[in-house]
């Protein structure tokens, strides 16, 4: 991914006092429908389908990975898990805000139940990496699932518990992926929304383990 123009905070979050001060309204606008599914990008989101927050790496390579799945409704990518209200993309990079880079997934639960995608979610990364992936270093590049109910909640720490196992089994150390209920989601600039559509040759970080996750129906 590009530099950040920020100097950068190091591998360490910062706390609430030592984040930047964010901003009261968004610095950009973002794009009213998805690229390739045609759908809207913000909600409100029709009834009956649910949002997932994940976290993987790099946003570029990790939203493709879940636009191409069936069951899913739309996504986009923003950051979260952090202190600074509506932050740039350069301000994220700084590890001055706390967010990660996530990607917002809104599918339909009867057709992609939320354990199918939590597979595809341990599968697409290493979730032992603490604050990188792969050759992408930084705390907004953590491994984090943000959760939208009680079920949701209950569901990822399962999975994470299995996915711990497997990965242990295999030799891997232990998951660093963080587990909490959702809270602001900011979403990211227009160029990186679906960012490997609008630049087929981009850079994509996304590569997993090659262990398979126990948690979740085969796709």
């Amino acid at each position: 991914m590009t530099t950040a123009s920020f100097p950068h905070h190091g591998l360490r979050l910062p706390s609430a006092e030592e984040a930047l001060p964010g901003r009261a309204a968004p610095l950009h606008v973002v794009p009213a429908r998805h690229l390739l599914l045609g759908t809207p990008l913000a909600g409100p989101y029709p009834a009956g389908l649910e949002v997932a927050d994940l976290a993987l790496g790099c946003f570029w390579g990790a939203e493709r990975t879940f636009w191409r799945l069936d069951g899913v409704w739309t996504t986009l990518v923003g950051y979260q898990g952090g202190h600074t209200a509506h932050p740039s993309y350069e301000e994220v990079c700084s590890g001055l805000t706390g967010h990660a880079e996530t990607v917002r997934v809104v599918f339909d639960p009867a057709a992609l139940p939320y354990d199918r995608l939590l597979r595809v979610f341990w599968e697409a990364h290493d979730p032992t990496q603490g604050y990188r992936q792969g050759h992408d270093h930084g705390t907004q590049y953590r491994s984090a699932l943000r959760t939208h109910s009680p079920a949701q909640q209950a569901t990822a720490l399962a999975s994470r518990a299995l996915y711990g196992s497997a990965l242990a089994a295999a030799g891997h150390g232990p998951v660093t992926t963080e587990i909490a209920p959702a809270g602001a989601f900011y979403p990211a600039e227009a160029r990186h929304q679906q960012y490997l559509a609008q630049n087929p040759a981009g850079y994509c970080g996304i590569g997993g383990t090659g262990v398979t996750c126990p948690a979740g129906a085969a796709l």
